[in-house]
């Protein structure tokens, strides 16, 4: 796929980037080399200091990076405001206590002295995915850049303009130019990338099929690796949550930025004896939603950032009607201009069908009902995924069986879930491995090294 500006409100085509040659590529992984060598000496604090000036630079100019992330993939510009001073905020969290995670840990041995020591490794390919075009890549890049390593972006071949104003952003802010570079690359470019002596790691979000290939050739060269893939996360209600919140918070969680997030609730699961109230509310909330131009403040959900990905879903939720699916709203795509597709509810999705199957990145919700706590948990754990979940009840002893049980990289109560600084974000199954975020993120492409001395 070439790399482009397309809009996908408008189908209009603003810019062409031809990819990288092999010349310039060997030049980037040169200089990313270098630039490692010089960047691993740089102490803390002066690179905590950079990364407030990109975290300030994000904050004025947030509304700017909005619309780039509108026009580039439809995010509304409301939510790109919110991404990027999100992205600032990862920034300051590093910045304040990078210095802290890194330091060594004593620990009694037969040593006089014994302890672990982290250094950073060297330059790290991220390859990065349209969705969240700013956060994905600085949720990597923060704690990467304050450990002392470089960065290699391979960002999506729909969002280069988002790719090339974080580099300018990076090098206005201070930073070595060679520190956080943008390669335009091929995928079979980008496997060469992992397999060269002069990159350190690689580290991916995107499809569980895009993680397979990405760990595989990182595994046959050696290479640590963190894998942030899909999901299908459940959304479970018991009948003494506050029903009508978990009815906003569902429909908010599964169309915030158009239902193409891999942390997104995406099957609902409700209590039999509050199954009917419970989808009453949540389909007035679902088609509550403003669908629209995402340039305009009212609009709460953009148009999909693809066609392809529109299409796609389309054909899921279409295979599923016709295996016995209901929509009991949405469910068939607009005329017009736009890669739009409406919120839908789907209830009655055979075991079978597309919806019960696979990831539906977009705003479609898959309902069902449950008996008790173990047809929940079970039901829960019946996905190859296994990324987040977000329990509802108040019921605290309830909330302490529970989360144990639920196969999960994370699990959120009475909220939606999200990524937070503060917190190891990531999976297990088919989502993946590896934490980004917290300190366990930032450890992850570091050498933690054993000292003994007698």
């Amino acid at each position: 796929m070439p790399y482009q500006s397309l809009n996908p409100t408008t189908e209009e085509l603003m810019e062409v980037y031809p990819e990288i040659e092999e010349g310039a590529l060997e030049a980037a992984l040169d200089r990313a080399e270098a630039a490692f060598k010089s960047w691993r000496q740089t102490d803390f604090s002066s690179r905590a200091r950079l990364l407030r000036r990109a975290a300030d630079l994000l904050d004025n100019r947030a509304v700017a990076h909005a619309r780039i992330m509108a026009l580039e993939m439809g995010k509304p510009v409301g939510d790109g405001v919110a991404e990027a001073r999100k992205c600032a905020l990862a920034l300051r969290y590093y910045a304040d206590h990078g210095e802290a995670f890194l330091r060594d840990v004593y620990t009694r041995t037969d040593a006089s002295e014994s302890r672990v020591s982290y250094q950073p490794l060297g330059p790290i390919l991220a390859i990065m995915p349209w969705n969240y075009p700013y956060w994905q890549v600085f949720r990597f890049a923060a704690p990467a850049l304050m450990a002392g390593n470089v960065v290699l972006l391979k960002h999506a071949p729909n969002t280069p303009q988002c790719a090339l104003e974080m580099v300018d952003l990076m090098r206005e802010a201070g930073f070595p130019p060679d520190v956080f570079q943008s390669l335009f690359l091929t995928n079979d470019q980008a496997a060469r990338v992992i397999e060269d002596r002069r990159v350190a790691g690689v580290t991916l979000t995107g499809s569980t099929a895009a993680g397979r290939k990405v760990a595989a050739a990182a595994g046959k060269a050696l290479k640590p690796s963190v894998m942030e893939l899909g999901g299908s996360d459940p959304f479970i209600v018991f009948p003494d949550a506050n029903l009508e919140e978990a009815a906003k918070i569902a429909a908010f969680s599964r169309c915030l930025n158009g239902g193409q997030s891999c942390i997104a609730a995406k099957r609902f699961l409700v209590q039999e004896s509050i199954l009917n109230g419970f989808l009453s509310d949540f389909v007035e909330a679902m088609t509550a939603q403003v669908v629209g131009d995402p340039l305009k403040d009212e609009t709460r959900m953009g148009p999909m950032a693809r066609r392809d990905l529109r299409d796609g879903l389309a054909e899921q939720v279409r295979k599923s009607l016709a295996l016995g699916a209901r929509a009991l709203c949405g469910g068939e795509t607009p005329s017009g201009r736009g890669f739009f597709y409406p919120p839908t509810v789907l209830i009655d999705v055979p075991s079978h069908a597309p919806a019960a199957t696979e990831e539906l990145f977009g705003p479609v919700a898959v309902v069902i009902p449950f008996k008790d706590e173990a047809d929940a948990v079970r039901i829960a754990n019946d996905t190859t995924y296994g990324l987040g979940a977000a329990l509802w009840t108040t019921d605290k002893e309830r909330i302490a069986r529970l989360v144990p049980q639920i196969e999960a990289g994370a699990v959120f109560v009475n909220g939606f879930v999200k990524s937070d600084p503060r917190l190891p974000f990531g999976g297990i199954k088919a989502s993946g491995y590896g934490r980004e975020l917290a300190r366990e993120g930032m450890i992850e492409f570091m050498n933690q090294k054993a000292v003994w001395i007698r």
